[in-house]
């Protein structure tokens, strides 16, 4: 079930009524919200709902096992049964067929010829994000940062939550089991705020996103007919259209959360006006980056063992979340990208004590729009030669007859930027706008969001993040 659907928009205020006006203790209202988190991802296909009871009962039961455990041997081996079972399954799904692949290619480079052994498998939507989540519930109560949850279906709602069941944010144990046990009332600040916060990811994703979609499949769905101009307005494009899509995900998702109760972290805080590569992924799907630093990164070594081992640790982390996002060397290089750029701003200065103004955010925005072409591209092929487009430098003033839909696109992005330059001026998060509008003040602004949806609202896309 998409949130940018017909379905959704009767689903949510379904869920909502029937929780606060017809469950009234917790058990019952856990219980509903399992329910109808089940029904929202069986929408897609109910055939991996196995698949997801089944990652939710190994956690569950060897959350148990590593806390009740005494002997730290026993309790390792209990933890690497965990990432085995997870990494197993996920790797399996997603992974095998491009392992395969790779296998081979390397075998031919050494003239050895074997047939490629494939899988024809669909990918479970939102299994890379359960699976994170359900790792993390697990090294928590390894490392005692977290006891294991008494009650099967308080756990199984954590995994399975559907506001942040198949995007995001990967939430952790420590936050959201606590949420789920605890008795929650209806707070209508808490309302005002969410509500909000989903009419402003609609628009961001169906006004904003979905807008710039249209020319930016239509450039690099056929990069060899297009010159250097239209090549780098799509790809400046892209990096905001992948920005308003899953930023306006994640509001949809928190704001949701917030209507029956829940306080989920924040997911992107204003990105593109980062002085650095660092500070870009601690405002960037700000739940990965910190999943990918608390339990791959600080695993590794992080910056404990000398400055040769940190920047290898640095690089393996950046390495392997590209390769979370995708089976295919297009997203191991967009992260192999993002981790020579840390490493070097390490080398050549400390990003958390120098501020570089305007200059830091260029340069950072030239580095992350270079890694989009990577991330978008069809292939490494195809990433190859958009980047050799832009190398030749034949800027033109031949818009291949996009002149019209980039003057409107244009109109839509300054509307997104101008409220994120809002929002970075007063430093407000996006989270608290909602919560002291008047009632009256929080009707305009709706009216207003529902108006210009209606208006401008052309196509309806899946969200990009969904595929990973």
């Amino acid at each position: 079930m998409l949130f940018n659907s017909l379905e959704y928009i009767i689903f949510l205020p379904l869920v909502f009524i029937l929780y606060w006006l017809l469950f009234a203790k917790i058990k019952h209202q856990n219980m509903l919200l399992l329910v109808a988190s089940y029904i929202f991802y069986s929408w897609w296909d109910w055939r991996f709902l196995f698949l997801i009871i089944f990652s939710s009962s190994i956690d569950y039961l060897i959350g148990l096992k590593i806390f009740h455990t005494q002997q730290q041997g026993k309790r390792q081996k209990w933890l690497v049964a965990s990432l085995v079972a997870n990494l197993g399954v996920l790797s399996l799904f997603k992974y095998f067929n491009f392992f395969s692949s790779s296998l081979q290619d390397i075998l031919s480079l050494l003239g050895w010829q074997v047939d490629t052994i494939t899988l024809n498998l669909i990918l479970p939507i939102g299994i890379s994000f359960y699976t994170f989540q359900t790792l993390s519930y697990t090294i928590d109560i390894y490392r005692g940062k977290l006891q294991p949850s008494k009650s099967i279906i308080s756990f199984f709602l954590y995994v399975s939550f559907f506001p942040q069941l198949v995007a995001g944010p990967i939430e952790r144990g420590t936050n959201l089991l606590p949420q789920i046990d605890t008795p929650r009332i209806f707070k209508y600040e808490l309302f005002k705020a969410g509500l909000f916060q989903i009419f402003i990811g609609l628009f961001r994703k169906m006004v904003i996103a979905d807008s710039l979609g249209v020319y930016v499949d239509s450039v690099y769905g056929y990069p060899e007919s297009q010159n250097s101009t239209t090549i780098l307005i799509a790809t400046i494009f892209y990096a905001f259209q992948i920005y308003f899509d899953f930023a306006g995900y994640s509001d949809i998702a928190i704001g949701s959360a917030k209507l029956l109760g829940f306080h989920f972290n924040q997911n992107f805080n204003l990105p593109y006006f980062s002085q650095s590569i660092a500070e870009f992924w601690r405002r960037w799907h700000i739940s990965l980056s910190f999943w990918l630093r608390d339990y791959l990164y600080i695993s590794l070594g992080g910056n404990r063992k000398g400055i040769r081992i940190t920047y290898r640790n640095l690089m393996l982390t950046m390495l392997l979340g590209g390769l979370w996002h995708g089976s295919s060397w297009n997203f191991v290089i967009w992260g192999g990208i993002h981790g020579i750029a840390l490493i070097c701003e390490r080398v050549l200065f400390n990003t958390k004590d120098k501020k570089l103004g305007w200059i830091g955010c260029c340069y950072t925005f030239l580095i992350v729009l270079i890694s989009w072409i990577f991330f978008r591209a069809q292939d490494l092929k195809s990433a190859l030669f958009i980047l050799n487009k832009l190398l030749e430098m034949n800027f033109t003033l031949e818009f291949n007859n996009y002149l019209n839909l980039i003057i409107k696109l244009s109109f839509f992005l300054t509307l997104g930027l101008s409220f994120d330059l809002f929002l970075f001026k007063k430093n407000i998060p996006l989270e608290d706008i909602g919560k002291n509008f008047s009632f009256m003040k929080l009707t305009g602004w709706i009216t207003l969001l529902i108006l210009m949806l209606t208006l401008f609202y052309s196509t309806s896309e899946n969200f990009i993040y969904f595929q990973f």
